[in-house]
């Protein structure tokens, strides 16, 4: 396992490197120009202009401003922002729990109502109630999280004044992006735990147990819900990006000071040093949420970790 771990850390470093080199690539083609915002009504001489391009490095070629920013990332340094001549990483420092603190939030909402209604759907399947889970299901994946966040701030917030419409000011305040964020998530765990919790019952030794008297909820409950968990597991790692994203936009719908806003303004500004420390820190997330979701997958099915032995030998 730690062998294991290991590789996969090792791995980790070139596709960061890989993230990194995409996007400033990318960022290269997107419309603005950081000294013109920079010197938005001040009617900056072309000397002064010149002066502040060569202060931000821009006169170099962009293959070098690359490895520039390579090389202070290495050091563990993510830059200096065009915007307000602040640290990159203090400014995601700053942010980064208001971040956190929403995707966790919608990540208990999302388990908190799809794995009991995957439960119950494939407990009860092609019945009345699996139906139902499944139509609700169907309708939480179509509906836009940030249209479901519009509609609950119109409901909650500005009709019924039960909820903060924006801020971060309390436990309050985190309530309705997270159940927006969350309920798309938790129709996806309820389709996805439904579907193995069933592919799960039609295996040999669901059929042994029930033969040797052992009783159906408990073969249930125990054995086929955690041999299910795998998947729900893999399910997660591959939404830890989707999810992040999605807190970012939800944060700039509810005025939440997290890294959404700083996103979208740097994206405005065309500051690309907080672009890529933001980049670089989702990528990283990303990393490590796979690697925790892998080596939780084999803590709870000793199939896996047999696989993962044999894959690190």
């Amino acid at each position: 396992m730690l062998r294991y771990a290991l590789r996969r850390i090792a791995v980790a470093v070139p596709l960061l490197i890989a993230a990194t080199a995409i996007s400033f690539a990318v960022l290269q083609l997107l419309p603005g120009n950081p000294v013109a915002v920079l010197t938005f009504g001040t009617q900056a001489s072309p000397a002064e202009v010149a002066s502040i391009r060569a202060s931000l490095g821009l006169n170099e070629p962009v293959i070098d401003q690359y490895f520039i920013f390579l090389g202070h990332l290495l050091q563990g340094n993510l830059g200096t922002s065009y915007l307000n001549q602040q640290s990159v990483a203090s400014e995601i420092t700053t942010r980064i729990p208001y971040t956190l603190e929403l995707a966790g939030g919608a990540l208990v909402v999302a388990l908190a109502v799809g794995l009991p209604s995957g439960l119950l759907a494939a407990r009860y399947r092609n019945t009345v109630v699996d139906r139902a889970v499944t139509s609700l299901s169907v309708l939480g994946v179509a509906v836009p999280y940030f249209w479901l966040g519009l509609l609950m701030v119109l409901v909650f917030a500005v009709t019924l004044h039960w909820f903060p419409a924006l801020g971060a000011g309390g436990p309050k305040s985190l309530v309705l992006p997270a159940v927006s964020l969350g309920i798309g998530y938790a129709a996806l765990i309820t389709r996805l735990f439904r579907a193995s919790l069933i592919d799960e019952l039609e295996k040999p030794y669901v059929r042994f147990a029930e033969a040797r008297g052992v009783p159906s909820r408990r073969i249930f409950l125990l054995a086929v819900t955690k041999g299910a968990s795998g998947p729900v597991l893999t399910g997660l790692g591959i939404q830890i990006g989707n999810m992040l994203s999605g807190a970012a936009a939800t944060e700039v719908i509810f005025g939440r000071p997290g890294i959404g806003s700083l996103f979208v303004q740097a994206i405005l500004n065309k500051d690309v040093p907080t672009i890529q420390g933001l980049i670089v820190l989702v990528t990283a997330i990303y990393i490590v949420a796979n690697l925790v979701v892998d080596l939780g997958k084999a803590w709870i099915d000793p199939r896996v970790r047999v696989y993962l032995a044999g894959q690190s030998v």
